[in-house]
C-alpha cells in the first residue's frame, strides 16, 4: 500500500510541475503538502498568484468521462464573459479540444473543465545544440516554434532547413510549426541536428585533420540482442561515441540513456572520445547493444516497476539531453525510490558498520555514478574521533548523511545535489562524511541507539521527528570541549545553491571555533614548551655537574693512584738501594797492599761522592756503588771528563785498572734521555 501511495504521489508531482511550470521539484512538493496533495487545489491556488489575470471562463460545466477526459468543442471554444479571448489564447483552447491529451506526455493538466484556465506567462528556454563537431547556443521564448530554431540554426550552421532533421524532442509527434510552449520543455534542453543528405565540407575534414583526427573508416559490426539483428556500419575515425550511440538510436529505438554496451575497450571512458582515440580494433569491432533493464524485483512489485518503466521509456524515447543533466525522468518524479531497486542501499542486520558503509558506499556508486563524496568507512564513533580529535589544525566538521528509499526526494537529493561537483570538492575538503540508511526499521534503531551515545538523547529525538518524506537529512556535527553540537539539520527539499550555502554557513561557525582552539593550543604548546626547555636546562646542569663530579672524583683517585705507584717505586728503589748497598763490598784501607783506585763522582746536583775501590774490583761494583746512592745505571750514564768515556757501555767484568780508572779519576754522572 506504501508503494502505492507513493507512485500517486509521483504521478501527482509529475502533472502539477506540468500544469504550472515550476521546476523546483522541492518548492512543488511543498505546495502540494500545502493542499494536501490535492492537484485541483493546488493548481489553482498557485496559477492566480503567478499569471494574475484571468482569461476566459467556461459558461457551463459538461460531465466527462473522468479527470483525465477530453474536453467539448463548445466547452473549449466558449467566450469569456468578461472579455474576449485573445488569439493566442483562443488557438491553445482550440488546439487542446482538438486533440485529446496523450497518457504518454507528463504536460497534460488533470484540471477539471469548471475550473478556471489562465494564460501563462512566457518562459526563456536554453537550447544547446550540437551538430558534428560544433555547438550552438539558442535561447527563445516558449511561444516561438521549432520553425523559428530551424531557422536560426540555418544562419549559423550554414545549414538548409530543408536538408535538417532535429533531433532530442521529448515528444515523438512534432514539426516545424510545434509551439514549443505545447511540448512543456525545462528550461535547459540538448539537441543536435543531423544531416543525412550532406557530406562533410572539407572545411570539416581540414579541421578534423588539424585536430589530429584520422581520415581511415571503421567497421562496427554492432549486434542488437533483443532483435537479434546485425548492423554493419561505416564510420570515419572522426565520429564520436556519442554519435555512433545517438545514430544505434535512431536505428533499435533504444534512447541513448538507456543503452546498455558490451565491447567498448577501458580506454572509451568518454562520449566525447572520437572512434580514433577510443582504443578499438582497426579496421572492424564487434560491439552488442541492449536496453537497459530495470532492476531485478520481487515477484510482488515486478508488474508495477514494469509498468513504470514502460511509461517512461515511451515518453523519452527521442529525449537524449538526460545524461547531460545527469538524472533520468524517473529519477525526476521520485520513480526511481526503493521499490523498484535491485538491493537496498545497506543490509538490514549488518554487525559490522564498516561493511555497512562498503556496502552504502558500492550501491550508491552504482545508482548515481562515481561522483559523489567519499563517505568515511567505520562506525560513528572513528568518524567521529577522526573529525573532531585530532590537532586544532586539522580538525573538520562531520557531515552525516542519512539516507532512506521511501522518500520521494532522496532520488533528486542524491543525483543532484550530492553528486554535484562543488558539493562533492566542498565536503571532500572540509568534512568527514558518514552515511546511514534509515529506510530499514532495524537500521534506524541502531542509527538512534548510535546518536544518542554519542551526541546525546536530544538528536536522536530530532531525527526521530522527522517524517519520511523530509528525508534524506544532512547534519552538520561539530566537536567542541565539553560535547559535540549539531549545527545544522539540512532536509532533502532543498536545492544546490542553499545546500551550498548552508554548508558555508557552518563552516564559518566551526572557523571562528577553530580559531579559538588554535589559539588555545599554540598557548598550551608554547607554555609545554617553555616548560620543556625549562626541564632540558636543568637536566643539562644536572648532567654537566654530575660529569664535573665524576672528573673531579677520577681526578683525585687518579692522584691516588699516581700516588701509590711513586710510594711503590720508591720503596722498591729503596729496597734495591739498601740491597745493593749492604753488598757492596767494604771500602778498602790506604795502606793496604793491595792497589787502590780513588774515585770521585760529581752528581747531577753538583755534590760529589768520593770512595776507594781495590784495582782488581770489577765496573759492576762500581755500578752498584753509584746505584745505591741512587743513581741506577738504567737512568743515569757514567763518563769520564777527559777524553769523554762512557763508563756503563763497557763491560761489567771488567775490573778498574782495565778501565783505566786506576789510580784515580774523576766522573760525573748524567741523566739518560
Amino acid at each position: 500500500m506504501a508503494s502505492d501511495s507513493n507512485m500517486d504521489r509521483e504521478m501527482i508531482l509529475a502533472d502539477f510541475q506540468a500544469c504550472t511550470g515550476i521546476d523546483n521539484i522541492a518548492e512543488a512538493i511543498t505546495l502540494l503538502e500545502l493542499n494536501n496533495w490535492d492537484l485541483v487545489a493546488a493548481i489553482n491556488g498557485v496559477i492566480p498568484q503567478e499569471n494574475g489575470i484571468l482569461q476566459s471562463n467556461f459558461a457551463s460545466e459538461a460531465s466527462q468521462t473522468g479527470p483525465y477526459g477530453p474536453h467539448s468543442q463548445s466547452e473549449a471554444t466558449a467566450p469569456a464573459p468578461s472579455a474576449p479571448p485573445s488569439s493566442e489564447s483562443a488557438s491553445a483552447s482550440a488546439s487542446s479540444s482538438s486533440s485529446p491529451p496523450s497518457s504518454s506526455s507528463p504536460a497534460f493538466c488533470p484540471v477539471q473543465p469548471s475550473r478556471h484556465i489562465v494564460e501563462r506567462q512566457s518562459r526563456m528556454l536554453n537550447f544547446r545544440v550540437e551538430y558534428r563537431q560544433r555547438s550552438t547556443e539558442v535561447v527563445l521564448e516558449d511561444a516561438s516554434t521549432i520553425g523559428d530554431i530551424k531557422s536560426i540554426l540555418e544562419t549559423e550552421l550554414q545549414v538548409p532547413v530543408s536538408k535538417m532533421q532535429l533531433k532530442g524532442w521529448k515528444s515523438g509527434d512534432i514539426s516545424d510549426s510545434t509551439v514549443l510552449r505545447s511540448l512543456h520543455l525545462p528550461k535547459n534542453n540538448s539537441l543536435y541536428v543531423l544531416t543525412p543528405d550532406i557530406a562533410p565540407s572539407a572545411s570539416t575534414s581540414q579541421s578534423s585533420a588539424q585536430q589530429g583526427l584520422s581520415n581511415q573508416n571503421y567497421l562496427l559490426v554492432i549486434s542488437h540482442r533483443e532483435a537479434q539483428r546485425d548492423y554493419s556500419l561505416n564510420f570515419p575515425a572522426s565520429k564520436t561515441i556519442q554519435e555512433v550511440k545517438r545514430n544505434i538510436s535512431d536505428l533499435t529505438n533504444i534512447p541513448v540513456r538507456h543503452q546498455q554496451w558490451d565491447g567498448w575497450p577501458a580506454s572509451a571512458s568518454d562520449d566525447s572520445m572520437t572512434l580514433a582515440s577510443s582504443g578499438i580494433s582497426y579496421p572492424c569491432h564487434h560491439l552488442t547493444v541492449c536496453r537497459r533493464s530495470s532492476p531485478a524485483l520481487t515477484v510482488d512489485q515486478t508488474d508495477e516497476c514494469t509498468d513504470v518503466h514502460m511509461v517512461s521509456d515511451s515518453e523519452g524515447d527521442d529525449f537524449e539531453d538526460a545524461p547531460e543533466f545527469g538524472v533520468d525522468e524517473s529519477e525526476i518524479f521520485g520513480m526511481g525510490s526503493s521499490t523498484c531497486r535491485k538491493s537496498p542501499m545497506m543490509p538490514e542486520n549488518s554487525e559490522n558498520e564498516g561493511d555497512a558503509l562498503l556496502h552504502f558506499t558500492a550501491e550508491f556508486s552504482r545508482r548515481y555514478g562515481d561522483s559523489h563524496p567519499v563517505f568515511y568507512i567505520g562506525s560513528l564513533e572513528a568518524a567521529a574521533q577522526e573529525a573532531f580529535y585530532g590537532k586544532a589544525r586539522d580538525r573538520k566538521l562531520l557531515a552525516i548523511y542519512l539516507h532512506n528509499d521511501e522518500s520521494v526526494l532522496s532520488n533528486v537529493f542524491c543525483s543532484q545535489m550530492m553528486c554535484a561537483d562543488s558539493i562533492v570538492s566542498y565536503l571532500s575538503q572540509n568534512f568527514i562524511t558518514w552515511a546511514w540508511d534509515v529506510t530499514k526499521e532495524a537500521n534506524k534503531a541502531r542509527l538512534l541507539t548510535m546518536c544518542t551515545r554519542h551526541f546525546g538523547s536530544v538528536v536522536a529525538q530530532t531525527i526521530r521527528t522527522y517524517k519520511t518524506d523530509q528525508f534524506p537529512l544532512l547534519l552538520i556535527v561539530m566537536g567542541k570541549r565539553t560535547s559535540n553540537e549539531v549545527l545544522n539539520v539540512i532536509q532533502g527539499d532543498t536545492t544546490v545553491d542553499e545546500l551550498m550555502m548552508r554548508l558555508m554557513g557552518a563552516m564559518e561557525i566551526f572557523t571562528a571555533q577553530q580559531q579559538e582552539d588554535i589559539k588555545d593550543e599554540d598557548e598550551r604548546e608554547a607554555r609545554e614548551l617553555v616548560k620543556r626547555e625549562q626541564d632540558e636546562a636543568y637536566r643539562l646542569s644536572l648532567e654537566a655537574d654530575r660529569k664535573k663530579r665524576e672528573a673531579q672524583e677520577r681526578e683525585e683517585a687518579e692522584q691516588v693512584r699516581q700516588e701509590r705507584i711513586r710510594k711503590e717505586q720508591e720503596e722498591e728503589r729503596e729496597a734495591i738501594r739498601l740491597s745493593l748497598e749492604q753488598a757492596l763490598p767494604p771500602e778498602p784501607k790506604e795502606e793496604g797492599e793491595e792497589p787502590i783506585s780513588k774515585l770521585r763522582i760529581r752528581t747531577p746536583s753538583g755534590e760529589f761522592l768520593e770512595r776507594r775501590f781495590l784495582g782488581s774490583s770489577k765496573l759492576q761494583v762500581l755500578f752498584d756503588f753509584v746505584a745505591s746512592k741512587g743513581y741506577p745505571s738504567d737512568e743515569f750514564k757514567l763518563l769520564t771528563t777527559f777524553p769523554r768515556r762512557n763508563i756503563t757501555q763497557l763491560d761489567p767484568v771488567w775490573n778498574l785498572v782495565e778501565a783505566k780508572l786506576f789510580p784515580q779519576e774523576t766522573l760525573f754522572l748524567e741523566a739518560k734521555e
